[in-house]
């Protein structure tokens, strides 16, 4: 667990190699009040098991610090894993929150589904963020920042000196997250990557997800100024149109996350697996022939 530190507040970082995910505890300096932001639950697709690994870590490092959870946090419903943020939450006693637009994604992926008898409403969260909400974690000050473009429902929980930007950026080398999944939409992203960077100069930004590379080990956050001068996709003054056929040109040729057609059905319960069949034993749905291969893909 990586520990980064901040004059109120310290982030530990968790990084996930399975999916190359970024998970964080935001822990406020004053109180040792903390908040759990984008926790993974393990799944080997191969053998359709579940474990509890990352989340299992998470929670020893919330002890070994003392900390007390407030919060469960997801920044958005995830297509490359499975939300550990109900198995946490029960653990802990803490409430569950995701921004409000949550309920378009789960009528979008209820219908992908065919879930009929799916709630769409968000009840399975214990709060829905809007746009400009504000909480506190002991003394530090958390606002919601809508930030569609990934997702129609993605959000940023912003402090004085941090920023969890969920897979809005990547980190510098790497430039920026997609925008083509149902929903997504590249004009959206730049909005809301100029509303991030906006944000002072010196604010952490802390991502979604980074790879392993030869050139670098793998990373988790960069300033608002760093990316402004030196990210691949928008740093230098990279204006929308420029962004928007970039983006797009590079969507069209990335694969589906391995993940995503098994993830969204969890995700948008929550983080709950499907209930089981009368038989005992839950399934996951894959639609078939819903979802084509990119440009020059081959099966």
């Amino acid at each position: 667990m990586e520990i980064i530190e901040f004059e109120a507040s310290r982030v530990g970082a968790l990084w996930d190699a399975a999916t190359g995910s970024w998970q964080y505890v935001l822990i406020d300096r004053a109180t040792n009040d903390a908040a759990i932001i984008d926790p993974v639950l393990d799944y080997d697709p191969n053998a359709g098991a579940i474990s509890t690994r990352n989340a299992d870590a998470l929670i020893g490092f919330v002890r070994e610090q003392g900390a007390t959870v407030r919060w469960v946090l997801d920044t958005h419903p995830h297509a490359d894993h499975f939300s550990s943020a109900p198995y946490i939450a029960d653990k802990l006693g803490a409430p569950r929150a995701i921004g409000e637009k949550v309920t378009g994604v789960q009528k979008l992926w209820a219908d992908i589904y065919c879930l009929d008898d799916l709630p769409t409403d968000g009840s399975q969260w214990d709060r829905l963020f809007a746009d400009g909400d504000t909480f506190t974690i002991g003394e530090t000050q958390v606002r919601v920042m809508f930030s569609p473009g990934h997702t129609l429902a993605s959000i940023t929980y912003v402090t004085d000196e941090v920023a969890f930007v969920h897979d809005t950026l990547m980190m510098p080398d790497m430039g920026t997250s997609r925008a083509d999944f149902p929903g997504g939409s590249s004009k959206a992203l730049y909005a809301t990557i100029q509303q991030i960077l906006s944000l002072p100069d010196d604010t952490a930004l802390f991502i979604g997800h980074d790879y392993e590379q030869d050139s670098r080990d793998v990373a988790c956050c960069a300033t608002v100024a760093e990316h402004k001068a030196s990210n691949r996709h928008v740093g230098g003054g990279t204006n929308e149109a420029e962004f928007i056929k970039l983006r797009d040109e590079r969507d069209a040729t990335l694969p589906l996350p391995k993940l995503m057609l098994a993830a969204l059905q969890v995700n948008i319960r929550g983080g709950r697996i499907p209930d089981p069949d009368p038989c005992g034993r839950s399934f996951l749905k894959i639609p078939v022939d819903c979802f084509q291969p990119p440009k020059g893909y081959s099966r």
